[in-house]
């Protein structure tokens, strides 16, 4: 099942369950990517691929762990709350994040493969890492692993 359909059918399940929080999250996601589909178009696709959803998912997540972290910074715990059961809610539509042992071993992997020397070579193991693992990859750990690696 395509992620689209399980937006609309948890849209209609969380209606008929009466979970507005629910319902206003998925409502917000589908609106994201209306945004993203128009944006999409302009480069000639009429829908964009899953893992274009993903990604849009996974900038959904980050600017609502920022938001969060801002709101408890100013006292306003109630927000941060409102955001946290947001990031739940998105993360059920993402896939089952790599552990840290997954993410060394394809880094050191990445880098052997394309023999990186140094951070001028950071671009290409994330390509490397990018094709392997597709939308299962979070770019942003990914990237703090290959940093590491390549400093060291």
């Amino acid at each position: 099942m395509s992620l689209r359909a399980r937006f609309k059918d948890d849209l209609k399940t969380a209606m008929k369950a009466g979970q507005s929080g629910k319902v206003g999250t998925i409502r917000m996601i589908t609106a994201k990517l209306k945004d993203v589909d128009i944006a999409g178009r302009a480069k000639g696709d009429d829908e964009v691929s899953d893992d274009a959803v993903i990604s849009m998912l996974r900038g959904m997540v980050k600017s609502r762990t920022e938001s969060a972290a801002l709101y408890i910074k100013g006292g306003r715990p109630e927000l941060a709350e409102k955001e946290e059961a947001e990031i739940a809610i998105i993360r059920e539509y993402l896939p089952a994040d790599l552990d840290d042992a997954t993410i060394e071993a394809a880094v050191r992997e990445a880098i052997g493969r394309t023999d990186a020397t140094s951070m001028k070579d950071m671009g290409k193991v994330m390509a490397a890492l990018k094709e392997q693992f597709g939308a299962a990859l979070d770019p942003s750990r990914a990237s703090a692993v290959v940093r590491a690696q390549l400093s060291a």
